[in-house]
């Protein structure tokens, strides 16, 4: 199954190091099935860490194909990884992106949770870029602990009541095509 990430914009007052108070807007990842699902949950993960009021300012889907937590690093990365594939019809190269989020404590190390990420893929890649990422935190739906029966639990509830998509609908319908009225002068 594929997830979906939304990236949740959080507008809050926060304490700096001086003892001053602060608004500041920081991005958040959650997992989630839609906008309002993410809305919930990023409401939900916030209250569990902010004491006073928040504001959710914007909600987007992130640009993330995989998510890949590390121990002991605390900042997120985007890595862009470029696989490359050779099309034989027209006997050039392609390249295909795709944005990993890994966790590190610096690009090196980014750098190489990277590459380790990408240990078992079958075709050639590389890594173009990498760069520090704005997330603060991603809190996914299922974090492999022991004791989420409740939320998965809920989330099959989620997912059997989202509607399927169709496949392709097809338009049958004719209309008559009006001769165009004269223009007036």
């Amino acid at each position: 199954m594929s997830t979906t990430w939304y990236e949740c914009k959080v507008k809050y007052r926060k304490t700096d190091e001086t003892g001053g108070q602060k608004i500041t807007t920081e991005p958040y990842l959650v997992d989630a099935l839609s906008y309002t699902e993410a809305e919930s949950r990023i409401n939900e993960e916030m209250s569990a860490y902010i004491s006073e009021e928040f504001k959710i300012t914007n909600i987007k889907v992130a640009n993330y194909a995989e998510i890949h937590p590390f121990d002991n690093a605390d900042r997120w990365f985007r890595s862009k990884v470029s696989l490359l594939a050779y099309d034989e019809e027209s006997g050039k190269e392609r390249k295909t992106n795709m944005y990993l989020l890994v966790q590190a404590n610096d690009v090196k190390e980014a750098y190489d949770n990277t590459i380790s990420v990408m240990k078992g893929t079958m075709g050639d890649y590389t890594v173009p870029a990498i760069s520090e990422s704005p997330i603060m935190d991603v809190f996914p739906y299922f974090s492999g602990e022991e004791g989420e029966l409740e939320q998965l639990e809920r989330f099959n509830a989620l997912k059997a009541s989202k509607p399927e998509v169709a496949m392709e609908i097809e338009d049958h319908m004719e209309f008559e095509t009006a001769p165009e009225e004269e223009a007036v002068v």
